[in-house]
Parts: structure tokens; C-alpha cells; sequence
């Protein structure tokens, strides 16, 4: 599927939400599973963050990514239903615009090879309408769910930011 895109390269900036991960415990290999399915795009990757699980946490990192003034945010982790599984609550406070029929599609892509996918409640929406957008995505944290997720929403990542932004005016 092509669609839409402008000239202009499209960055991201990916931040996985672990706990154990923050910690030391053990290597993150979500993060570097959405960086390279992103690349896979078209879209560079301008760095992968680690944060422990929470609100505040998640929240000051996609804050962060939006400063720098990347045009994605990818989360990995934090999506399920574990009491420290707070990465949709903490999206939801920065998000102008849902795109449900996004995150229903990221659920089914992942559901024929792993039918909890369907436990996810990622979230997937945009910063605001007008030249600011910014398109923040919450995949799972595991390495199957984010390239699943990577794959339903990297080739809309130039169609839906040039609507928002009002590059694209669409139909």
C-alpha cells in the first residue's frame, strides 16, 4: 500500500516502557525491534529511551520526543493489563485526536499468530491538528507486537501527518 507522502523525511523517536528494562535488568530488545522496523519506512530514528513503567515516566518522555520535535513517538511496553501497565493512561493526558480504527488494526494484525494481542490497549492518536502534529503510538513491548504494530502504521506515518498538518488536504 503507497500512500500520500511528502518529500520531507519523516523522524521518530522510540521509548520503551519496562520497568526491568530501566533497571539494568535485562537488554531492551523491543526499542531496537521498532527502530528497525521504522528504517524499514523510511523513518529515521533519532534514539531509543528507556523509562520504567508510570505515568509520569512515559509522559515526560513522549513530552520530550514532541519537544525535540520529532514527527512519531513509538512506545513499546506498558500496554497491558498489569497493574503498572499505565503507558495508554499517560498517552491519553497528550493526545488531541484518536485513531481507533489504528489501534483495532494493530490488534488484529498481531491476533493470528498470538490471540492475546487482543489484550493490548495501546493507544494510537495525534498531538494536536495543524503544523505541530505529532503521531504517538502505543505498541506492546514485545519484539512480535511492535513489528506488527510497525507494519499497520508506517505506511500511513506521511498520509496522516500531512492531513493533520494540513499539507494533505485529502478528499
Amino acid at each position: 500500500m503507497t500512500l500520500h507522502d511528502s518529500a520531507r523525511p519523516r523522524t521518530a523517536r522510540v521509548v520503551t516502557v519496562s520497568d526491568r528494562a530501566a533497571a539494568g535488568e535485562y537488554a531492551d530488545r523491543s526499542g531496537p525491534a521498532a527502530a528497525e522496523a521504522l528504517a524499514g519506512h523510511g523513518i529515521r530514528v533519532d534514539g531509543v529511551d528507556v523509562v520504567p513503567d508510570g505515568d509520569d515516566s512515559v509522559r515526560a518522555a513522549i513530552e520530550a520526543a514532541i519537544g525535540d520535535g520529532v514527527d512519531l513517538v513509538v512506545t513499546t511496553g506498558g500496554t497491558g493489563i498489569g497493574p503498572r501497565d499505565r503507558t495508554p493512561e499517560a498517552t491519553a493526558t497528550l493526545l488531541a485526536v484518536r485513531l481507533e480504527g489504528v489501534e483495532q488494526a494493530m490488534r488484529a494484525a498481531g491476533l493470528p499468530q498470538v490471540p492475546t494481542a487482543v489484550l493490548s490497549r495501546g493507544l494510537v492518536g495525534l498531538t494536536s491538528r495543524g503544523p505541530d502534529a505529532v503521531l504517538v503510538v502505543n505498541a506492546p513491548g514485545s519484539v512480535g507486537g511492535v513489528r506488527d504494530a510497525v507494519a499497520v502504521v508506517g505506511p500511513l506515518v506521511g498520509h496522516v501527518l500531512g492531513q493533520a498538518r494540513g499539507d494533505d488536504p485529502g478528499h
